[in-house]
């Protein structure tokens, strides 16, 4: 049920695939910023030395995601990461940057603890429903992504795009249909699904499921044979992020 729910999932789909192919160029010891239950150590781990979570010390402990089996291993205030400069060579941040009212701050933390080359990988939505609500504050272009990485110091090396139109709008469509009208989110909170929201208490309508469930899968299939047929540039997901530490910028974000 969980392989289904994902594969209807667009969003997630697009996300895990490209966090797979991005996973060999992580290195040493990884800091995931804002890991939840660590859904993506599994990927990672074959590829570095260590794999750390740190998580919001005030908002982890009032979501769903704060009563999962995988808990973080450091929690910190949202301001400073608990770690000396250059401590690590990898730090993977996926869509976490909406979250913060200060998102150049939390750049420049996570481009203080690379150690000198190494590599920020981040996710960060440009089309996506409100969530984790009410500390949901922005939506990141890739240009608005490039800056703020130049001005924490950090050389974008790639930019990539999770989705196309068909993917927005197929999204938009089956959360509408999951959350709306079948109001799936506590399912899919037992399925390990939506960590970091609150614990949704409206009970699932049994009856609209086999409709949405069918649509669902129909939405899904449509929007991956369209991507590529009918591309259209200018819409998207999420951006991936690859960046790279540039030594010169070590003293400047002390």
């Amino acid at each position: 049920m969980r392989m289904a729910s994902d594969w209807v999932d667009i969003q997630w789909t697009l996300v895990v695939k490209s966090l797979k192919d991005v996973a060999p160029r992580a290195k040493g010891r990884l800091l995931d910023v804002g890991c939840g239950n660590k859904p993506y150590e599994p990927f990672f781990r074959p590829y570095v030395t260590e794999y750390l979570g740190i998580e919001h010390e005030a908002t982890f402990a009032l979501t769903s995601a704060g009563g999962g089996a995988a808990l973080p291993d450091y929690v910190y205030d949202g301001v400073t990461l608990p770690f000396p400069d250059r401590s690590f060579e990898t730090v993977l941040n996926v869509q976490v940057l909406e979250h913060t009212p200060y998102p150049a701050r939390l750049v420049g933390e996570m481009s203080r603890v690379l150690t000198d080359d190494g590599l920020l990988i981040l996710i960060a939505p440009f089309q996506f429903r409100l969530h984790e609500q009410p500390h949901d504050y922005f939506r990141y272009s890739s240009h608005g992504l490039r800056h703020l990485c130049g001005e924490a110091g950090l050389e974008v090396l790639e930019i990539q795009q999770q989705g196309g139109l068909w993917s927005v709008i197929g999204h938009k469509l089956n959360s509408y249909l999951a959350f709306r009208i079948a109001r799936i989110g506590s399912m899919a909170q037992d399925l390990g699904k939506l960590g970091h929201e609150g614990k949704v208490q409206a009970g699932v309508r049994i009856w609209t499921l086999p409709f949405v469930g069918v649509a669902m899968v129909i939405v899904a299939l449509a929007a991956r044979i369209l991507d590529p047929l009918l591309v259209e540039p200018d819409e998207t997901l999420n951006f991936l992020i690859v960046a790279q530490r540039k030594r010169e910028s070590t003293e400047q974000n002390r």
